[in-house]
Formats: C-alpha cells, structure tokens, sequence
C-alpha cells in the first residue's frame, strides 16, 4: 500500500518548556488554526484538549506527553506536548529520543528559567534541531530581547531572531518579518485567523535594519549564492536566506528566534511556517544506528520504506476502552495490522492487533505505519518503554533511552484487604508506564515502598491509583531501618533448665561478645574445647543467639556487627535438647547485650548534588543542617559536584529543599553507604519515631 504522505512532507516535533511558558495553549493554537478542532481551549479553564487527564485539568498542568497529527500547507505534522514540571522530565526525555525536531518556547517575562535548561540539555543530548519561540509578548514585563541574551549565554545556544516584536507588553500588536522585511498584524475579531502584511513603521526601521543585516551575517557561511549576494550588496532572494537558515538549524548551529503571543492568537501561522522551512524531515535525520544481535555488528536503517522494519517503543499507556498502548516510531520499513513483529530484547515475537493514530486521548484506526510515522499499537504484551520492534529475519536493537534515579521515596499501604488484592497489580501497571516509578519492598520493615521523581509525582501516581483502579491506599514516610550495636566486650551466661516431672529440659552456655566490622553482620565462633557441649548443641546454640538479634534491647531494632564466641557451658544426659539449647544461647545473648554498651545506630547515605556554583553555599549550609558531612567538592563546568555523608532520616524531603534552594537547577543522587552510630542528642527522639512507625 503506498503511504498517503511523502516522507519529505513529514515532521516530527515536540514543544518543550519551563513549566507555564504556554505549551498546550500554543498547542491548542496550533490545532485551531489548522482545522483540528473548531474551539480553542483555554488551560485556566481546563477545557483544552491535549491535557486530557483530570488531574492536568484540575491543576492546569500538563502531567503526561500527548500526541497529535495536524496538517499544515500540505505538509503533516506529528505534535508531541510535553510537560514542563521537573518531576515528569521522562516525559520529556522520551519524547525527544524519537522527536526529529523541537519548539523550545519561553515566556517572554522569565525568560531561561530552570525547567528551560533541563529540557535544552536533554535536546543536546539527542542532537535535536530546534527552533525558539518567545511567548507571552503581551504580558507586561516582556523582554524579547533579555530572553534572546539568556539564551545565548545561559544555554550556550547560538539564537538569530528571525522576527522582533512590534511592541512589548501592552503594546504589542504583530512581529517584524526580518525576512520579508515586512510587519504582520492580525486581526483580533477573527480571533488571528488573518493578518495583514504592511510597510514597518519609520521608528523601529533602523533597529529592524540591522537585526535583518545582523541575521544575514550569522547565516552566510551556510550558502555560497547568499555569501555572493552580500559581498556584491545585490538584493537576497528569500529562497537562499530559508535555504541557508534551514541548514544552520538541521546541522544545530543556529536556533531561528520567533516570538508572539499564544494566548492572543498572535505569531502561530509563523511558527508552523517556520516548522516547515527549517526543522528536519525523517530523511534529513538519516540512518537509525543500531546493534545487530545476531552477527553482533553495528547497523544502520535508512529512513526509507523499502528498508527492513525497525521502530521504537518509547512509551506504555493503559487506556481504559482497548488497554495497553504501545507508542512507536517507526525509523524504517513498514507496518501493518496482524502482523508479527519481533522484540529482540527479550527474543519475543508479538503480533500487533491494531495500529492507532493518536489524538490526545481520543484514537483512529491505521491499516498501515510508514517511516517516520508515530503511532500507538494494540496488542504487545511483552514491550517495554525503550524496546526495539523489528524483522526477525534481519534484527536490530536501537539505542536505548537513560532514565534519571527516583530521588523521593514514599510507603503506601493499601486501607482494606480488597485493596491489598488489588495494589499489587495497580502499581505494576503504573511501573510499566513510568519508567522513573519503582516500586520496591523492605525487607526489614515490611513496607511497600513507592519511589519517585518528587512529591507532585507520587502525588499524581497515587491520586490515579484511585481515580484509574479504585484502589485507596494510605501514604506516609517510610520507616527507617535504625539497629542496634555494641561498643564493648562482655561475657555472660545463658542457663534455661525445666522441671515438668518426667524429661525437663536443660541447656547451659557461656559466651562473650564483642563488636565487629562495621558491615560484619553476625559472626559466630566456637572456642570450646574438648566436650563440655556436645556437638550436636553447638548449632542450635548459634541459631538461638541468631534469632535474639533480631530484637535489641533499647527499641526492639535488630542487632548487628557483633561477634559471638561461645567458650563454655553444661549439658544432662537426659533432659538437654536442641531446644533447649537454643533458648540458652538466645538468653545469654539478650543478657551480654545489656551489659556491652548498647548503642542505636542508622543508615548513612552518600549524597551527590550537581549545584551551579552560585547556589553552592546554601546547598552546604542546608546539607550540613541535615547532619550531613561534607566529604569533598568537584569542579564541573559551570557548577561544583558536592559529595557528602546524609543520615537517611535527614533526607526525606531532601528533593523539594534542593528545588526551593537552587532554582530547580541542582539534581541529586542518593544511595546507602553504612551505619554510624546515632548522636546521643538524637537518640531519644529517633528511638520513639521508629516505635511510632513500627
């Protein structure tokens, strides 16, 4: 079946921001202005379409990425909306894995903020063109040019403004075509729909002048025939000033700056216009590079439907009417529904029952997917967020996306047995999706332990837990796992004798106990010689003394890094038993424990934190609050890497802290490290909390 849309006339981007820089009402713009739908909605009343969810309506945020295909000048556009919240940036790393091009938008009053250099290191990573869009130049405060500046010198970018505004604030009415040389003003009563190209008023025609001269420099080196426009001062043909942008933007040496105003319906037609001209189609994007494992070669797909089939899952979703969808992108061959595809990752062939093209959260169904498409599919049990779908007689595994750690961990316990049933699956379910949501048990404290990217995250997750799989749940702090050592060496005596009439029960031991390695756990040694216990005692005695380590003696927290050595003892022919025994050495263990200098110690973890060195001073002053030890600090560029010892109690909220402190700028990696002895200050309130959790 031939496709519908020539490759060449394919775009595939993502709009990418800070959070409420005005993604989805751009979208929405977008969607408007090409016939998709026929009433804009607005996010302050949660009625647009790409934010679909409840929880985005209620909050007026975008929570998960959404997908859409528009037309535009005959060219058709797959959109993906991605959110600008820190805590959902998987969202946005998975979209630009398999996106060819991006809209980085900013608002035009804050300018770079935090979120915007995530999102613009995360385009680095995939090499990702992309072109600017200034919004909000209605609102006071708007600064086109500040914003420029920032980009330029906060995210090491090369911004060209191609349009400047025609006023700012207020005051803004259109965009000086830097191009045409001409001004656009649209009309309000048609809601943007048209516009009216005009002569650029005589006080702003010198500064347009020289952004047009400014913008022609940047540009020439990418095309001889405008180079000899110049250099001869003949007039430049518009062709070569969009061929020339075009290549600057596909090789990433250039981001075309545009600028309007979403909300007014001001610069959108411009945009999409822009989209067309300069990002990249599949074939400008090349060959898929991969790792053939059956010759183990590299390899690569080209961009072509004559090639062999190869696509990408980048990401799972649970819809409620047809169950579990299979994002893809398709970088080679084509696809139909029925067909078998193969999952070399996990040497699965799985049959594709339907293939959707997705709008939001509403679905159309495709006989066919092409090279370049994105497309959801129906009926791949095994894949995964990540995965390779290819030809099994010609295989290829493409590469595979990175994922931040979760950094914020919560327990959850479900309120009534139904819902216990049920968790299990729910939060499977959820796993599959999120591939920064892991769900993990502890094993010391029996709490289910639910982890993520931060507190709205988890918020959200478990908010869907509810609204998607009736389960109710409880959400606290996890329990942290304090135990107990000792600090000095003692001997004791563990003597359990019963006389019930008939066989008692006997059992006698000595020993001494003393501390270990840190990290030692629990160690046994026998020292007795010749055979005051006889051998058949010797095991239960160990296991006995095992079991009482379970309890301390100062909150009931197991002990640890203790050394045992059993020296001594007493036994009768008739009435000594390995239970007995066993009771003995759990007695004298819990009687030598008392004794030895007991001490409650907790878990010490290594703490990372990436900090511009701006904000260093206040993330060492808040870790050292935290009872944290500086342990040293790396130059990195622009930035200082500080690693430190955190006691893990200390860290709970850590994520949110570092947030409030750095801007949104600094992240953090935390792992366990050992155990360390609780300050005495400290020790009581620990003691108590660990009770109350227990």
């Amino acid at each position: 079946m031939p496709r519908k849309d020539p490759i060449e006339r394919v775009r595939n981007i993502g709009i990418m921001a800070h959070i409420d820089a005005g993604k989805t009402t751009t979208t929405e713009r977008i969607l408007y202005f090409t016939g998709k739908i026929h009433r804009m909605g607005e996010v302050h009343e949660g009625s647009t379409v790409m934010d679909w969810m409840d929880q985005e309506r209620e909050r007026g945020i975008t929570i998960t990425s959404a997908a859409t295909t528009i037309y535009w000048q005959d060219y058709r556009i797959n959109i993906i909306d991605t959110p600008g919240h820190v805590d959902f940036t998987a969202e946005v790393e998975r979209s630009l894995r398999v996106l060819d091009g991006a809209i980085a938008l900013f608002c035009a009053v804050g300018g770079v903020e935090p979120q915007s250099e995530t999102v613009w290191r995360q385009a680095d990573k995939y090499q990702v063109p992309r072109i600017a869009f200034v919004n909000k130049m209605d609102r006071t405060g708007a600064d086109f040019y500040s914003t420029v500046h920032n980009i330029r010198h906060k995210l090491d970018g090369n911004p060209i403004p191609i349009q400047i505004p025609l006023g700012e604030g207020e005051l803004f009415t259109g965009i000086i075509d830097l191009i045409q040389m001409k001004a656009v003003l649209w009309n309000e009563l048609t809601l943007g729909f048209t516009w009216e190209e005009t002569e650029i008023p005589g006080s702003l025609l010198a500064q347009a002048q020289e952004h047009r001269h400014n913008m022609l420099e940047a540009i020439s080196d990418f095309d001889d025939e405008l180079m000899t426009n110049i250099l001869d001062d003949q007039p430049v043909p518009e062709e070569n000033i969009h061929r020339a942008i075009r290549k600057a933007t596909l090789e990433c040496r250039m981001v075309p700056v545009l600028c309007g105003s979403a909300f007014k319906n001001k610069g959108i037609q411009r945009l999409l216009d822009a989209v067309i001209n300069y990002l990249p189609n599949p074939v400008d994007v090349g060959a898929a590079k991969g790792f053939n494992p059956k010759k183990e070669i590299e390899e690569s797909r080209k961009p072509s439907d004559d090639e062999f089939f190869s696509a990408l899952c980048f990401k799972i979703a649970t819809d409620p009417h047809v169950g579990k969808l299979a994002f893809l992108r398709v970088y080679s061959g084509s696809i139909s529904s029925g067909q078998t595809v193969f999952n070399p990752s996990n040497h699965k062939r799985e049959r594709i029952n339907r293939l959707l093209q997705m709008f939001a959260n509403k679905r159309v169904d495709l006989d066919q997917a092409c090279t370049g498409d994105i497309v959801a599919a129906v009926g791949l049990k095994f894949a995964r967020t990540g995965d390779t779908l290819c030809n099994e007689s010609h295989p290829i595994v493409l590469e595979r996306m990175d994922f931040p750690r979760p950094v914020i961990s919560v327990a959850i316990e479900p309120i009534t047995k139904a819902d216990q049933e049920r968790i299990s699956e729910a939060l499977s379910r959820l796993a599959d999706e999120d591939p920064t949501f892991q769900v993990s048990s502890n094993e010391e404290t029996g709490q289910t332990i639910i982890s993520g990217m931060g507190e709205l995250h988890l918020d959200i997750l478990t908010d869907r837990l509810t609204r998607e799989f009736k389960v109710k749940a409880h959400v606290g702090r996890p329990q942290v796992a304090y135990k107990e050592t000792i600090r000095r060496k003692v001997t004791a005596e563990g003597r359990f004798v019963r006389q019930t009439g008939g066989h008692g029960q006997f059992g006698h031991v000595v020993i001494e106990i003393e501390p270990g390695a840190p990290g030692s756990g629990y160690v046994f040694e026998n020292r007795i010689i010749g055979g005051v216990i006889p051998r058949e005692y010797i095991n239960p005695t160990s296991q006995g003394i095992k079991e009482a380590l379970k309890n301390g003696v100062i909150s009931g927290n197991p002990l640890t890094d203790i050394k045992v050595s059993l020296l001594d003892g007493s036994y009768h022919e008739v009435d000594s038993s390995e239970l007995a025994f066993k009771i003995a050495g759990s007695m004298a263990l819990q009687e030598a424990a008392r004794k030895a200098d007991p001490v409650m110690i907790e878990p010490i973890m290594f703490l990372e934190v990436i900090v511009p060195d701006e904000y260093m001073g206040d993330v060492i002053g808040n870790i050292n609050s935290r009872r944290g030890r500086i342990l040293g600090l790396f130059p990195r560029v622009k930035a200082q890497a500080i690693h430190a010892n955190v006691p893990l109690s200390e860290t709970f909220g850590y994520a949110t802290a570092l947030r409030s402190l750095s801007q949104g700028r600094a992240v953090f990696t935390l792992r366990f490290d050992h155990y360390e002895e609780v300050p005495q200050s400290v020790n009581t309130s620990t003691a108590s909390q660990n009770r109350m959790f227990a």
